[in-house]
């Protein structure tokens, strides 16, 4: 899914590839890394990203607190041409849900990533990454969404955040990132800012993030 309405459902089946061979102990997928003052990168400072793939192939997740700036969601969906069923003027498009839109990483800034609540599935096109969320990547669930058919709660994700094999490894020994589990209220935060999502990974770890220095250790 992309602003050039293109669905790219081989990348979904790569993904789920990666997840069954990162099905293990050491795996991350389902959790959150957490960027600790040591980041070097800019494009991270500060973000909290969803796993969604980890495993000897490498990493793939969406940042899930830097929003969009300048991107509604009718604004988006207007530009993919894609409308209500039942729309019958410039009004009923403005009563569209709500669904937030961020910057999922500096990979496919075009592509579109939806994250979402289980309630919510197709099969060969959903991934269930979670009992409670699933990852969908294709101009279907927008349509569903805008019709009133969508999931529960659900943010939309442009690009990715996309690591080589071994690199998401280094990374966290570096002290660049902590990890934790991720929960459903976390990752749609119903009713916080995007900069809430930063403090609320912490407070699940007891961490207050004015304690943090650059030399933090790491989960």
């Amino acid at each position: 899914m992309g602003t050039k309405c293109r669905s790219r459902n081989t990348s979904l089946s790569h993904m789920s590839k990666r997840l069954k061979l990162g099905a293990d102990g050491s795996s991350l997928n389902g959790q959150l890394l957490i960027a600790m003052p040591s980041m070097s990168d800019p494009r991270f400072a500060r973000s909290v990203i969803y796993m969604c793939a980890h495993s000897e192939d490498g990493a793939m997740g969406l940042i899930i607190n830097q929003t969009a700036k300048n991107l509604s969601f009718p604004d988006l969906l207007d530009r993919l041409e894609i409308y209500p069923d039942d729309a019958e003027d410039d009004e009923d498009f403005d009563n569209l849900p709500d669904v937030p839109i961020y910057v999922g990483g500096p990979v496919e800034t075009g592509r579109g990533f939806v994250l979402h609540t289980a309630d919510y599935f197709v099969k060969d096109t959903t991934l269930k990454i979670q009992n409670e969320i699933c990852l969908t990547a294709t101009l279907e669930i927008l349509k569903a969404i805008a019709s009133g058919h969508g999931p529960d709660q659900a943010i939309l994700a442009l690009g990715y955040a996309g690591w080589s094999p071994g690199q998401l490894e280094s990374e966290i020994q570096a002290n660049g990132w902590l990890n934790c589990p991720a929960t459903a209220d976390i990752v749609f935060a119903d009713g916080k800012t995007a900069s809430d999502k930063y403090a609320l990974a912490l407070a699940m770890m007891g961490i207050d993030p004015s304690h943090l220095v650059a030399d933090a250790g790491h989960a």
